[in-house]
């Protein structure tokens, strides 16, 4: 059963209660602070890739995974129509209280309007939770676009977590994808239930895109290993 810890820190920072940060972790890699400032910074403090997608973006907009709204509310001021879904419904909460005017509590999947631009950010491929589930996801979202539509997504190549000192690769055999992870949040003691999360190195996503009829551009690189996609 999902705790929503990702809602409650950000409904703590929006109400003034910032103690402490959010505290990450996968089954490839050790604990990390999660900064809850980061996740409501403005355009200026945003990285490349997301301000190009969002500079990219245009006509009606759907931000998938819109956490405490910064993008669609950058998005909103520029006079654009965005809706803002999320599965945290304090994520959802918060993004109201910032001024997303359209702000829903909905699963991807679920979703059943038509949009110009569709926005994933932050890994936005992590919603697809597995390999096996991206034929899936992609047609869907596919199916939101209106004629001449664009899905904007990021996400990252994390073989270099795999390599050892001397340059090296270590793969997990049991694992069928190396970007598959289980992802662990815990926030103020109290731990969330595991998640699946993918990261896509671009050529696999572009190869996912073409099995269901996307087209795939590489927009841009980022300067971690991550890059910026527009499917169409």
């Amino acid at each position: 059963m999902k705790k929503d810890i990702f809602g409650k820190a950000l409904l703590d920072y929006q109400n003034g209660n910032y103690t402490e940060d959010i505290i990450t972790s996968t089954n490839i890699s050790d604990e990390d602070a999660l900064p809850l400032p980061y996740l409501f910074r403005p355009y200026a403090d945003m990285p490349k890739l997301e301000q190009k997608a969002l500079q990219l973006s245009k006509g009606n907009i759907l931000d998938v995974g819109c956490g405490s709204g910064s993008h669609s509310l950058w998005l909103q001021n520029k006079g654009l129509n965005v809706k803002a879904i999320d599965s945290s419904k304090g994520a959802i909460e918060v993004a109201k209280k910032r001024g997303v005017i359209n702000a829903a509590l909905q699963p991807l999947l679920e979703e059943t309007e038509s949009f110009d631009t569709i926005l994933l950010l932050m890994n936005g491929t992590g919603i697809f939770q597995e390999l096996a589930l991206v034929a899936q996801n992609l047609k869907h979202l596919k199916s939101l676009l209106k004629p001449g539509g664009q899905i904007l997504i990021d996400s990252s190549d994390i073989s270099y977590m795999y390599e050892d000192d001397d340059g090296g690769q270590w793969l997990d055999l049991t694992q069928s994808y190396p970007g598959e992870l289980d992802y662990y949040l815990s926030y103020k003691g109290e731990k969330e239930t595991a998640m699946k999360w993918l990261y896509l190195d671009f050529e696999t996503l572009k190869t996912a895109c073409l099995t269901v009829g996307l087209k795939c551009e590489k927009v841009m690189d980022g300067e971690h290993f991550d890059y910026l996609a527009r499917l169409f």
